[in-house]
């Protein structure tokens, strides 16, 4: 007999166009943490946008923009 199901995983979820920019970056955490993902959005800033300053309002306006979605994930 096969047993089919579904699992539902949280991500979270960034994009350089959230904020207006041409530009095609985006990260994705399957952990649902906001750290790991500012985390790869400083390293991203610091090396394609250096004319933004990563000041504390800076950041929480990133932060504002992070997406959280949810997965469907099929087996079977």
């Amino acid at each position: 007999m096969i047993s089919w199901g579904c699992d539902i995983i949280m991500t979270k979820t960034i994009s350089c166009n959230f904020t207006g920019k041409d530009c095609s970056w985006s990260a994705e955490s399957t952990r649902n943490d906001d750290e790991e993902l500012m985390s790869m959005v400083k390293e991203h800033v610091l090396a394609e946008h250096k004319e933004i300053e990563l000041n504390s309002e800076n950041i929480a306006n990133i932060k504002s923009l992070i997406k959280v979605t949810k997965r469907f994930w099929w087996w079977g």
